[in-house]
């Protein structure tokens, strides 16, 4: 199902064909962030895929903003089923992208943060991607474009590119692997690829720590290593849940980022202020007790 082009906009098909991958959009108080992060799903043509947005905003839902309702007329009509839904009351980051996971039906899930715009041609390399290293999760770690004159050596010095299969790590803090989550700061993935002279189409996975904002999953992975169910051990004032979920399943199925990132952070101010528990802390203790 490529999508319909503006000549067939009009043409309005009976039952949406079957997707490869429903994108899950959780957004909170973020109507124009919202806007051009579906300006950006309007952009990609393959693979297949549907939106499934959850929103939590204290007054009136981000899609009804002119723009981000625009968006969400041009991705109707291109045939891309879009589903709009408010989930209240808040209960958390990770009780919100349980949510999500459990409207998804498809084999292939996208975590897409309300803030990050992506390239055309992003979501067909992720999936793509997905595919041909057959693992947990593949990302690209959105990038800070206002960052492009600021190169930082001390940070990339810890890429390690996937030589053969993608397998699975554990990944603990104070132990190897954890000291990799300075490679997605700034705009540092757009420094090694333009040091790697990777070309049109061309990419490369490499070991990650854990990667946010944008994540695709093979859903049926996501769900045996237990999704976001753990929500129900944390405060609803919580950070890093997509930490606690990635390394959950790239214990036993793997997950890579993927060189070069098509994913560009519109550098917003952040709606999580509240960063005093991290979701790792509470959750992984549990797990040692046990």
């Amino acid at each position: 199902m490529s999508a319909r082009s503006s000549e067939q906009w009009a043409r309005r098909s009976g039952v949406p064909g079957q997707v490869d991958v429903d994108v899950l959009l959780p957004t909170c108080n973020r109507p124009a962030e919202l806007a051009v992060t579906l300006a950006g799903l309007a952009g990609q043509t393959e693979p297949a895929f549907a939106v499934v947005i959850s929103d939590q905003s204290t007054g009136a839902p981000g899609w009804e903003h002119p723009a981000a309702a625009a968006m969400v007329r041009v991705l109707e009509a291109q045939g891309r089923p879009v589903t709009l839904l408010r989930h209240l009351p808040r209960r958390g980051l990770a009780e919100h992208r349980q949510f999500l996971l459990e409207q998804s039906t498809a084999e292939k899930c996208l975590f897409l943060d309300d803030d990050v715009w992506l390239e055309p041609g992003a979501l067909d390399r992720l999936s793509i991607a997905l595919d041909k290293l057959d693992c947990g999760f593949v990302g690209m770690a959105p990038q800070g474009l206002s960052y492009l004159d600021d190169r930082r050596p001390e940070q990339t010095a810890v890429f390690e590119a996937w030589d053969g299969p993608v397998t699975p790590e554990r990944i603990r803090p104070g132990e190897p692997g954890f000291d990799r989550w300075p490679l997605h700061s700034a705009a540092n993935l757009s420094h090694l690829g333009a040091d790697l002279s990777l070309q049109p189409g061309e990419w490369v996975p490499y070991r990650v720590a854990w990667l946010g904002g944008c994540a695709m999953y093979r859903r049926d992975a996501l769900n045996a290593a237990g999704g976001f169910s753990f929500w129900t051990m944390l405060p609803a004032n919580h950070a890093g849940e997509d930490v606690v979920a990635q390394w959950q399943v790239m214990e036993r199925f793997g997950g890579a980022g993927i060189l070069p990132s098509g994913a560009v952070h519109l550098e917003a101010p952040t709606t999580v202020t509240d960063r005093r528990v991290e979701a790792y802390d509470i959750v992984l203790n549990r797990e040692q007790a046990g």
